[in-house]
């Protein structure tokens, strides 16, 4: 299959993003979405999206946890094989709806909402680092071409946050999140995007707090790791910024990634690229604003 358009969006909700998930399915036209924090019930994201979906031919596995995570994979181009959640050695969070797979389109897709850990002593960030561990060893028994894509709550490197020294002694960018996502990639799975924009900031996560949106004051934990038969096809790979502005926008922007063909030309690496004074590494664009007031941290 050519010409097949993959993206993963923390969506933050999905009935308080309802309109915008609709107007982005319609603008963007992706083969596969992975969705996370849906934060609804399977009864309720049916009730609210099947319409819509069947609709625009797509096909979806949610698996929901009521007002808590939520993971989906919306296809239109085949949902095989669904695997649903990870076993109990994941820990204290392995009924959690965080995960899910299925095969779209003949390539294995897992849509993944890694546990945020809250800070380094929290009871919490063990439980993440057992979660990762299991997950290793799921994906390691997975068959290829894969992609594994989501909310990783981990930044890759430190050129992955607008500020190394903000983040010091905080979750996200810790050893052992890092080693352990390392790991995953070393089963043979490319972070496309940093693959595509070696030296350029990229973010794809935004707090809704003083500004940091129009200041361009991001991280990139939002990642689509892919095999090297599916990198090899990556011809665009980009964060669609533009989901990010107006008016109750999630915190997260979703990441597209093209393989074979680009229907927008070979862009990036965000679109459209942050204002001159909030990022003087980008490009220039004006008017950008974040009507969001600030919103609780999540697990």
């Amino acid at each position: 299959m050519t010409g097949v358009r993959l993206a993963t969006w923390n969506v933050n909700s999905a009935k308080a993003r309802h309109f915008r998930l609709v107007d982005w399915l319609d603008r963007a036209h992706p083969d596969v979405v992975c969705l996370q924090e849906t934060k609804l019930s399977d009864v309720d994201f049916d009730a609210l999206y099947a319409d819509d979906l069947h609709r625009r031919d797509y096909r979806y596995v949610h698996v929901g946890q009521g007002r808590w995570n939520g993971v989906a994979i919306v296809s239109r181009v085949g949902l095989d094989d669904v695997r649903v959640g990870l076993p109990d050695s994941a820990g204290a969070m392995a009924g959690e709806a965080r995960a899910v797979a299925a095969t779209c389109g003949g390539i294995r897709v897992w849509s993944l909402y890694v546990p945020n850990g809250r800070s380094l002593d929290d009871p919490t960030f063990p439980e993440k680092l057992k979660w990762l561990i299991t997950l290793h060893g799921e994906l390691a028994a997975e068959p290829h071409p894969l992609v594994v894509a989501g909310d990783m709550n981990i930044a890759p490197t430190d050129a992955d946050v607008w500020d190394p020294g903000a983040f010091v002694g905080s979750t996200h960018v810790s050893e052992p999140e890092r080693t352990a996502l390392a790991a995953i990639e070393g089963l043979g799975l490319l972070d496309v995007v940093r693959r595509r924009w070696p030296d350029q900031a990229v973010y794809s996560y935004w707090d809704y707090r003083a500004g940091m949106f129009h200041k361009n004051l991001g991280m990139r934990i939002d990642l689509l790791l892919a095999s090297d038969a599916v990198a090899g096809r990556v011809v665009a790979a980009w964060i669609d910024r533009q989901a990010r502005k107006g008016k109750d926008p999630s915190d997260h922007a979703p990441v597209i990634v093209d393989l074979d063909e680009a229907p927008d030309g070979d862009i990036g690496p965000m679109v459209p690229p942050p204002s001159a004074s909030g990022a003087p590494r980008g490009r220039t664009v004006a008017n950008d604003r974040d009507s969001r007031t600030a919103d609780a941290p999540r697990a």
